[in-house]
Order: structure tokens, then sequence, then C-alpha cells
């Protein structure tokens, strides 16, 4: 009889408290959990400490890429899903996990395709609908690269498939929270272009964050889902302004 193959399910928090309970209830089907939290100060690092499924470490956080690695270090079984707090897996998606580790012919790594929630409702368009991240992968042959500091990549060494089931993604809670997600990674990625040398200029901050909001709201059909995706449309092309504004800000700096 073959031997069960293990899972590690893989998460960082920093101030999930609203969120993280769920997250956790989702993937309990894991043989272990590890979380590494950023030093949260809103109840989410003692509810992790008094989990009895959780081993949970805490580790400053310097950027996405080396906090995920860090995180995907600790874990002791070979096959890993690595998701964020504010995703839930679902029971189909749970029942194809185990069935996809457990096929001999199973590939490396897998794309999830992720299903966006406004809140508690679903969007279905505004770019959103084709949206997809690596989520489960084997550890030995995939590690994150240090090419990117936000939106990290998953170097893969070896085959890819697809899941057919799709991760919830809770990443609207509410417009303060996502305007400022997305002014964060605007700055992050802003960093990162300038220290690969990129340059950016006023022309190019107007018009790319313009592109945007077309993009994701006409052709992407984003003005199919109402208040909810010029919201969204809005927030995302926010955070490709604040991008290249903050680029410029570091070149004057120089």
């Amino acid at each position: 009889m073959s031997t069960k193959e293990k899972l590690s399910a893989v998460i960082i928090t920093y101030n999930e408290i609203n969120y993280i309970k769920n997250c956790i209830e989702s993937v309990l089907f894991a043989d272990e959990i590890i979380v590494v939290d950023s030093f949260s100060t809103d109840g989410t690092w003692e509810y992790l400490e008094s989990h009895p499924k959780v081993t949970a470490v805490q580790h400053p956080f310097e950027n996405f890429t080396k906090q995920k690695s860090y995180a995907l270090s600790l874990a002791t079984h070979n096959w890993i899903y690595f998701f964020d707090a504010d995703e839930r897996v679902t029971p189909k998606l749970e029942k194809e996990i185990t069935e996809t580790i457990n096929n001999p012919t199973a590939k490396d790594a897998y794309w999830n395709y992720r299903t966006f929630m406004f809140k508690n409702k679903r969007l279905y368009f505004s770019g959103w609908q084709t949206d997809k991240v690596y989520r489960l992968f084997k550890k030995d042959k995939c590690q994150f690269t240090d090419e990117r500091i936000v939106h990290e990549t998953l170097k893969v060494n070896g085959s890819e498939g697809k899941l057919k089931n799709k991760l919830l993604h809770y990443s609207y809670k509410n417009y303060d929270d996502y305007k400022g997600k997305m002014i964060k990674y605007g700055q992050l990625k802003a960093k990162e272009a300038f220290l690969k040398g990129k340059k950016s200029n006023i022309i190019q901050q107007y018009l790319r964050a313009f592109w945007k909001f077309f993009n994701h709201y006409i052709l992407r059909f984003g003005i199919l889902d109402g208040f909810k995706g010029i919201t969204i449309c809005y927030l995302n092309a926010l955070g490709v302004f604040e991008r290249f504004k903050e680029q410029r800000r570091l070149q004057k700096e120089v």
C-alpha cells in the first residue's frame, strides 16, 4: 500500500484577526499549519499562539519574497499549500488538493484560480476573472525568487498544472483597507523598479494609471460589476498612479 502524502499549509500574517480564524479553519485538513507573523498588534498573534494545530513564529517583515521564503523554510513536508490570510479553501478544493498530492502522476506545481470577493459578494469581472496564482507545489522543486519584492514569483523547476476548483479571495475588506493595500503595493513596486534602474516620468504616471482603469473597467467588463466594479478598478488604477509617483520621488533623491 502506498504511503499517504503529507501536506504543509503555510501562511504569513500581519493584523488579520478578522480573517485568520476562517482561514485556519479552511485548511485544518493539512498535516501541519505553519504561520509566520510580522508582530501583529490586533490579537492575531495571540490567536495563532494558542491554536493547537498551528505552529506560529514571529519574524520581522522586510519584503514579501523574504518573508515567504523564510516561512517556506519552516515547513517539514515536501507538498506545500502556500496561501494568504484573506483566502479560503473550499471543501471541493480541499478534496482536489488531497487527491492531487496523492496522485502518482502529480505535477510539481499547480496554479490555483481565485474568486475575488468584494466583502461577502463575488466580483465577476473587473480584470479578476482570470486571476490565478501558484498555491500548491513541491518544496524541493520550487522557490520564491528575489527578483521581486512584491507580488513575488515562484520559480518552478519542473512540471506545472492547474487546479480546477477556485480559492476564495477576500481581498476587499473595506474601502480604506483596500486603498491602503494598493498604495503599499504601488510603493513597493516603485522601489523594485527603482533598484532595477528603471525610469519614470509624470506622463507615464498618468497614462499608465488611466490605461489600468480603462482596461479593467471597459475592456475587462468591470462596468458589469456595477458599484463594486468602478470601486475596484479605480483603486487598482490608484495603485499604479502611486507606483510611478513614488518612483519619481526616489529618482529625485539620487
